[in-house]
Formats: structure tokens, C-alpha cells, sequence
């Protein structure tokens, strides 16, 4: 009779204890500081060496004496696969054991990391976002039925005050499903208004009839919007160049010229026939005076003088057309200049472009399958790779109405947009275009892609 007062004052302790420990676990600032306090602070109602939390979707979240938990050290591998056998094993809320309970890969490694007797208590709710969890207290003497009680009403406190702070990761399929069944799942003793499978379909009918502007996207870049063309005047070989790529030219600069040992050599031959031709018309037109002859051929040597000038002419012209000048100032477009330098070409063969400055415009591809319906007028946006975070603004000036063939053998529609403002990028820069047609439901948006795939593998 003379322990029943200690026993009962023991009891009175514990559940003054247990009080202590829920106040606390309610006013607990985040669910990190509740984990901190479940398995260091339940030291208060019985004695152990070593604790741990496992939650189902976050594996081991927190261990007595730990600040921080390392991920893929062999203890915490080994203590989640321990604690998901243990879950997943039918039971009460509170289970003894020791090795002999564990299959024999798990009981190998107990006595490197544990003492001797362990106590799972198992901590879950039907339809909890957490899913299962339990707390694992271990010492090396056997767990007493008293202490059991006292620390069942403990835990059972503190779930209630972790679930209210806790969100999930969401980790698994399992936990994003669980999630979703928890939304979805009926309320009893609510109208079918108030369910909230009913609110989740609204909304999310809401959501996928929000209205989005139909957007895709296509290569694209900066290109003068009316460049200059400077083709070959003659046909020659190229023999110098003046200027360089992207070089700034003003108008009248040289820029290239062709090789003039031909035309020069062509041109001295046909100034000496001019001044052959031209010799012998003065000398029978003396000689005409008192020759009748010699005046009938007067009219025949006048042909060919002028024949022989018109020719001297040509050639004078064809020298100077050998030396390419620049019509207007600009930027000068090309490849590399070394590989003209003494390649033939022909009469109207591109050469260069010379673009006016600040006369640029966004040119892209469009591919077949992105052609939406777009309108003059429409907007775009180029995102240049070299400046990602500087995008160019425009609006759509024409679609073309046929695809072309592409270098890389994809068929796609030319676009011309015009600029909305100056730009201080280069032509020539490439990038990402995003182009902008109608306002469509956000349902329509997402799954325009997959159908599209869809009837066309299906021939629906």
C-alpha cells in the first residue's frame, strides 16, 4: 500500500508532463522546432539514447543530438529502410522490438547503430497530406506499459500540432495521389455545394477558361529592312576589297574592284586602232580635194572611227565599273571577303549588301506546324540569344502565303515584322522569336500541340 502514493504522484507528474509538452508543441513557431522538440525534449517522459522521425514522403526528418541530417550516410539509408518495414507492417499504434523482429539484411546491422530495445510509435490519420510516420525511441532496457501510455498521449498531441504546420514535399506519385484524393475526397455532413470536389471543379474549370494569348515560338533575327544590293556590274575576276564586314561606308567609298588588266589591255588596243582609224580619215579627206575616189571613201573610214570611239568608250566605261563605289551610306553585309578574292563572276551576281543605318526588322521562320492565325499589326517579341534579357519589340508587317524550304530542309513561312522603336543591337543577331495571335481559353493554349500530334498520327 505504501507505493500506491508514489505511483500516483509518478502518474500526476507524467500527464502534467505530457500538458507541458502539448502547450508547447502548439505554440511552436514551424514544424522543424516541433521535430526538435519530439525527439530531444520527450527525454521529460521516459529515458532513451536515441530518437528519430520518419515521415513516409520525406524519409528521416529528424534525429535526437542532429542539426543536420545527411542525406545518404549508412545510418540514415539503413534507418529509413528500417522504419518503412516497420510501417508497413500491420500493428498497434505502439510496438517493442529488437532484432529478431527485423528480416535478417536489416537485424545484420542493428547492434552497429542501436542498443538493444526500440519502441515504434506509429503516427498517422486517414487522409493525412503526410501519409504515415512514426517515432523511434531506443535504450537498452525494456519498455514499460506505464511509459508506453504516457508517451502514446504525447505523440498523438504532437501529430495533431505538426500536421497543422507541416506541408509536404510531395515527393512520390503515391503522395501527389494521396494529395489529390484528400481535395477530392466527400465531407460528410456538408451539401453538396460545400464539397470540395465541387469547388476543386470549379475552379478548375475557371483555370482552363482563363483566356491566354496564343503564342509560339520561331527562329528569328535582325535584318535590314531595305538593304541595298551590290551585284557584279561585269563579268571578271574580283580582285580587291576595300571594306570589310560590318564596316560603316559612306557614300562614294570604294568597295571592291575587279581585275582591269583585260580591260586595260583592251582599252589600249582600242585607242591605237581610234588613232589608226582617225589617221587614216584626215589623210583622205586631203587626199579628196582632188580625188574623187578618195572622197567616196570618206563616209566608210568616218564609220569606223566612230566605231573605233563607241569601242574606246565601252571600255572606259567597263574600267570604271571595274571599281565598285558605294551608292549610300550604311554597314556594309557579307561574308568573308577572301573568298571572292579572284573568284569569277557574272554579270548580276549578289556581291554584298549595304544596309542603311537604323533601318533594321525582325525577320522569321515560322514552321508549319506554329502557323496560327495572325493579322498585320499583330505583336512579337525577339529574344536574341547575345541578349537575352534586351528582347526587341515589333509588329507583324506581312505572313508570307507560301512556305519555303529551309537550309536545314524544314518547310517554313517567311515573317517581316517592323521594329516598334530604334534598337541598338547589330543587324545580323539571331534569336527567339515570339509571336502573338488571338486570345484563346488556356485549355485550348496547352493542348493545341497534342491533338494536333494526335490526329495526326490517329487520322481523326
Amino acid at each position: 500500500m505504501s507505493n500506491t502514493p508514489v505511483a500516483v504522484t509518478d502518474a500526476w507528474e507524467s500527464l502534467a508532463q505530457v500538458w507541458i509538452l502539448s502547450r508547447r508543441a502548439r505554440q511552436a513557431a514551424s514544424d522543424r522546432e516541433l521535430a526538435f522538440m519530439l525527439v530531444n525534449d520527450t527525454q521529460g517522459l521516459a529515458h532513451y539514447r536515441q530518437a528519430a522521425l520518419w515521415l513516409q514522403q520525406e524519409g528521416a526528418y529528424s534525429l535526437s543530438g542532429v542539426v543536420q541530417i545527411e542525406a545518404n550516410a549508412p545510418y540514415v539509408l539503413w534507418l529509413e529502410a528500417v522504419c518503412t518495414h516497420l510501417a508497413a507492417q500491420a500493428g498497434g499504434p505502439s510496438t517493442t522490438l529488437t532484432s529478431v523482429d527485423l528480416p535478417p539484411h536489416l537485424a545484420a546491422e542493428w547492434a552497429q547503430w542501436w542498443p538493444t530495445h526500440a519502441l515504434w510509435l506509429r503516427m498517422d490519420r486517414p487522409g493525412s497530406p503526410d501519409g504515415s510516420a512514426g517515432l523511434l525511441l531506443l535504450r537498452d532496457e525494456l519498455w514499460l506499459d506505464a511509459e508506453l501510455s504516457v508517451l502514446r498521449e504525447w505523440v498523438d498531441a504532437w501529430w495533431h500540432a505538426f500536421e497543422a504546420k507541416h506541408s509536404p514535399r510531395l515527393r512520390t506519385l503515391q503522395a501527389w495521389g494521396a494529395r489529390v484524393r484528400q481535395v477530392f475526397e466527400r465531407q460528410p455532413g456538408k451539401s453538396w455545394w460545400q464539397q470540395n470536389t465541387l469547388r476543386a471543379a470549379g475552379f478548375l474549370l475557371l483555370v482552363l477558361l482563363f483566356p491566354v494569348r496564343m503564342s509560339v515560338l520561331a527562329p528569328g533575327e535582325l535584318v535590314p529592312a531595305n538593304p541595298m544590293i551590290m551585284r557584279s556590274p561585269l563579268d571578271g575576276v574580283i580582285d580587291v576589297f576595300h571594306v570589310q564586314p560590318n564596316q560603316t561606308v559612306q557614300a562614294g567609298q570604294p568597295l571592291f574592284g575587279f581585275d582591269e588588266v583585260v580591260i586595260q589591255a583592251r582599252l589600249d588596243v582600242a585607242l591605237q586602232s581610234l588613232a589608226t582609224a582617225e589617221t587614216d580619215y584626215r589623210q583622205t579627206s586631203q587626199m579628196a580635194l582632188a580625188d574623187a575616189k578618195s572622197k567616196s571613201q570618206l563616209a566608210l573610214l568616218q564609220g569606223k572611227v566612230n566605231e573605233k570611239r563607241a569601242e574606246t568608250d565601252y571600255l572606259n566605261e567597263q574600267l570604271q565599273r571595274a571599281r565598285v563605289l558605294s551608292p549610300q551610306a550604311g554597314v556594309v553585309l557579307m561574308d568573308d571577303p577572301a573568298e571572292w578574292m579572284g573568284k569569277p563572276v557574272a554579270v548580276g551576281e549578289r556581291i554584298l549588301r549595304i544596309a542603311a543605318l537604323d533601318d533594321a526588322e525582325v525577320e522569321a521562320w515560322l514552321p508549319l506546324a506554329d502557323a496560327i492565325d495572325m493579322q498585320p499589326g499583330a505583336p512579337l517579341s525577339l529574344y536574341l540569344s547575345a541578349s537575352p534579357l534586351s528582347p526587341v519589340s515589333a509588329t507583324l508587317r506581312y505572313l508570307a502565303h507560301d512556305a519555303v524550304q529551309r537550309p536545314d530542309g524544314n518547310f517554313a513561312y517567311r515573317v517581316r515584322a517592323s521594329l516598334s522603336e530604334k534598337t541598338n543591337h547589330r543587324v545580323g543577331l539571331k534569336g527567339t522569336v515570339k509571336l502573338q495571335g488571338d486570345w484563346v481559353p488556356l485549355c485550348y493554349w496547352a493542348m493545341r500541340r497534342p491533338l494536333a500530334t494526335a490526329r495526326a498520327y490517329l487520322g481523326l
